[in-house]
């Protein structure tokens, strides 16, 4: 029992980040209906710049997600600009096509400067525990999951408290209406983009103490932030946080019931579920 419990335990800290990843994901395509296939790569390269940053100048990772969010959230925003605003009215398969395009472009970009070999931030405390009964807690998971749900704390009142985010709701819940009280649509479109792209930036910084990473690891992140999106529902805030918990402890249990290699397939079977059941997602709304 006190393996199982200790698995849940493991699965809640890393899910946390999780959810933080799917945020990002989840408010994309909430305001601007674009399926972002390049969001892992992105987050990827938030992890190499805490990377680079840590080795050059000894930026601890917690501390350089305040660069790391900001430059991925450039990043973004130059992509919703250049690309994806001339395409917001084309057919899915055309956007789906661009942003796979923009990962391959991202993915080739971080193997051309840093390598295909596996790097990792090796922090002075990528080791420390603590104990809570018989309970062992990774302290590195600890702090990320602290992090992240400050983060997320953080994102849900951006949105629900200020003007800004008031606009962003508004562009997301009905465009037309949103463009008739003079909302600019198009800078709405990049603020959103840009600050779901820092979020997958932040949460790429906050993996770097404990999660390997090459270039190719940016796939399984756009794939469990879509696993996740569509178990909690696409564009539900809610849904992206209680999908990101449930995608980390299946897994967590995944790696006990089963073997650590095949711990993604819980977490898969959990969406063939949701899509046969309530194929909405948990929390999404009948649209």
């Amino acid at each position: 029992m006190t393996l199982y419990v200790q698995a849940v335990v493991n699965g809640l800290l890393v899910g946390g980040v999780y959810s933080l990843m799917a945020l990002g994901l989840t408010l994309i395509f909430g305001v601007m209906r674009v399926i972002n296939f390049a969001h892992g790569d992105m987050m990827v390269w938030g992890m190499y710049l805490s990377y680079w940053l840590f080795v050059t100048a000894g930026v601890d990772p917690y501390v350089s997600i305040l660069v790391t969010g900001s430059v991925v959230f450039l990043l973004g925003a130059a992509v919703q600009k250049g690309l994806v605003s001339r395409i917001l009215d084309a057919p899915h398969e055309m956007q789906i096509l661009l942003m796979l395009g923009v990962a391959l472009v991202l993915e080739n970009a971080a193997l051309m400067v840093f390598g295909p070999d596996a790097r990792r931030v090796s922090t002075s405390y990528a080791l420390s525990t603590f104990w809570w009964g018989p309970i062992v807690f990774d302290l590195p998971r600890v702090a990320t999951f602290g992090v992240a749900l400050a983060l997320a704390l953080g994102l849900y009142l951006f949105l629900k408290k200020t003007d800004l985010g008031r606009m962003i709701r508004a562009a997301s819940d009905n465009r037309i209406g949103a463009l008739l009280v003079g909302t600019d649509i198009l800078k709405v479109f990049t603020l959103a983009f840009g600050i779901g792209a820092a979020c997958v930036g932040a949460a790429g910084s906050l993996m770097t103490p404990f999660l390997p990473f090459s270039p190719s690891t940016g796939l399984f992140f756009t794939i469990t932030s879509f696993n996740i999106v569509i178990i909690g529902g696409m564009g539900s805030f809610l849904g992206a946080f209680v999908g990101g918990l449930l995608v980390g402890v299946s897994e967590s249990l995944g790696a006990v019931v089963l073997v650590p290699s095949l711990k993604e397939i819980v977490s898969f079977v959990l969406l063939v579920l949701i899509l046969l059941f309530r194929p909405q997602g948990l929390l999404g709304g009948s649209r």
